[in-house]
């Protein structure tokens, strides 16, 4: 599959994610200003590619994308609730997320902190409505909330804070990128696998692709923040370096990040090998595109 294929099949199933989202929460209970807050990060735009990657893997081992778009709705929901705390003052303090005013520089620190807990709580929501088998609805669930939680993202999250400021290691700096970005990427894929009905191997395989692209998204993010172009980027590059982050180029220099990148995306790739369905190539495609992505 090429690069423009991918993208198109990569729209394709984000559309599916966009129609959806906009009714998970926008009840009359939800109050007006919360509601706003919520829909204002979550409807920012952004590539889909968490849900997208849900979808595709269950429909690699043989399930139904449409019965667990609510799931994959929900993974969106805990990444956008991550992204606004982590704009926070207290946090990364950032004041633009995609080229917009972060949602508390939009609304205000406590409005922001509180859209952040509504999304997280939606997303449980969400997920515990599908009409799949139970067993497999709560082992999903059971991964995703292990992966949005203090062993994974939020724990990732503290780990980072920790680092700011100081020389990490190698050693250091994966552990923190494997739990803050990596778990919530690694899950999209287990929790598709297993919500279609996927084997164990599948879903090992599912688990392999998910950590290998997300070091590399997570590495490509770095050299990103060194040479990227700030309009494309939607936020300010060098970001990592005035607030003290360590980095992989940091580390490594730019072409032995580059290195680790391309590694990480030929080791996800070869997770594919025994698949012959079309999402397979899809994903090939997905692996190749964080590598390559400019955003």
């Amino acid at each position: 599959m090429n690069p423009q294929e991918m993208k198109a099949e990569l729209k394709v199933l984000g559309v599916l994610v966009e129609r959806r989202l906009p009714t998970v929460f926008g009840d009359a209970a939800t109050p007006p200003l919360l509601a706003a807050s919520m829909d204002y990060s979550l409807m920012a735009g952004g590539k889909r590619l968490r849900p997208v990657l849900c979808l595709a893997w269950a429909e690699l081992v043989g399930g139904d994308a449409t019965k667990m778009l609510d799931f994959a709705c929900a993974i969106e929901c805990i990444h956008t609730y991550s992204l606004i705390h982590d704009d926070l003052p207290a946090m990364d303090n950032d004041d633009l997320r995609r080229g917009k005013p972060s949602n508390h520089k939009k609304f205000d620190e406590a409005t922001a902190i509180l859209a952040g807990d509504g999304l997280l709580t939606e997303a449980f929501t969400l997920a515990s409505s599908l009409d799949l088998p139970p067993d497999r609805v709560l082992r999903a669930i059971f991964h995703l909330s292990t992966a949005a939680g203090p062993r994974g993202m939020v724990g990732g999250q503290v780990l980072d804070m920790g680092l700011t400021g100081k020389s990490a290691s190698l050693p250091q700096l994966r552990e923190m990128h494997a739990k803050k970005t990596g778990a919530l990427i690694e899950s999209s894929c287990v929790t598709g696998s297993i919500l279609g009905g996927g084997s164990a191997t599948e879903e090992a395989l599912a688990s392999e692709y998910g950590r290998a692209i997300g070091l590399a998204f997570q590495v490509t993010d770095d050299i990103l923040d060194v040479v990227g172009d700030e309009a494309t980027l939607g936020k300010p590059v060098g970001s990592d370096e005035a607030q003290g982050k360590s980095t992989y180029p940091a580390l490594m220099g730019i072409e032995k990040s580059r290195l680790l990148a391309r590694e990480s995306v030929d080791q996800a790739v070869s997770t594919l090998a025994g698949f012959a369905h079309p999402r397979a190539d899809f994903l090939r495609a997905v692996a190749h595109y964080i590598l390559d992505r400019t955003h």
